[in-house]
């Protein structure tokens, strides 16, 4: 009789052991599927950030995905803030830490130095002075780049407002379908095909409440 208990003993614990064993397997297989389909994703997401995408992924997006205080990045370029951007670009582009300080020099070059973006009404300042305007989705166009990349630009045209404020505004930030954006390019004008042939200048935007130390750290981090 001991002898069959001990041998029941056994087996129960052989089936305990190999049953935590598969929910371990299990488990394991599970978190490897999991982190796998991450990696797809922010594979998937890396791609559409260099501009690589289907039409059909792009999808129209509201002017709250812009709404907030923003800050112009070109006065943290003037006064050396950003060098180490430039430094960590040349280390691992094809030009000089100068070449690439003087092309973006260009590119961020603006006298709007903040923009305040709330429900349909964009706000310009430039120093103490503001013209607003109130503005409403004029569609997206895909562009496509010499290397043969392409970028979308999300399109808002004033209905209202300052006369001042710019007839069409721009927006190009990587992200082609709706999400909030943590920072974006501008591009403005009163000639809506004017402004998509623009392509040297653009004036680039990050959260007012950052200062030059956060925005660095957020470059560098992408």
């Amino acid at each position: 009789m001991t002898k069959v208990l001990k041998k029941l003993s056994y087996v129960a614990a052989i089936s305990t052991a190999l049953g935590l064993t598969g929910l371990v397997s299990a488990h394991a297989a599970s978190e490897h599927k999991h982190s796998h389909s991450h990696s797809h994703a922010d594979e998937a997401q890396k791609k559409v950030h260099e501009g690589y995408f289907a039409d059909d992924q792009v999808k129209a997006r509201p002017l709250s995905d812009w709404e907030g205080d923003w800050q112009s990045v070109y006065p943290y370029l003037v006064d050396g803030t950003l060098d180490p951007v430039m430094a960590d670009k040349a280390k691992h582009g094809d030009k000089s830490a100068a070449d690439y300080r003087a092309y973006y020099d260009v590119g961020y070059k603006t006298d709007v130095d903040r923009i305040l973006i709330a429900g349909s009404k964009v706000t310009f300042f430039r120093g103490e002075t503001a013209v607003s305007g109130d503005y409403e989705t004029d569609g997206h166009e895909i562009l496509t780049y010499k290397k043969g990349n392409r970028g979308v630009r999300f399109i808002f045209k004033k209905v209202a407002g300052d006369e001042a404020a710019p007839a069409f505004i721009q927006f190009s930030d990587h992200i082609i379908a709706p999400e909030k954006a943590g920072h974006y390019h501008l591009y403005w004008g009163d000639d809506r095909a004017a402004v998509l042939k623009e392509l040297t200048n653009w004036p680039t935007y990050y959260p007012a409440n950052l200062d030059g130390k956060q925005i660095l750290e957020e470059m560098l981090a992408h």
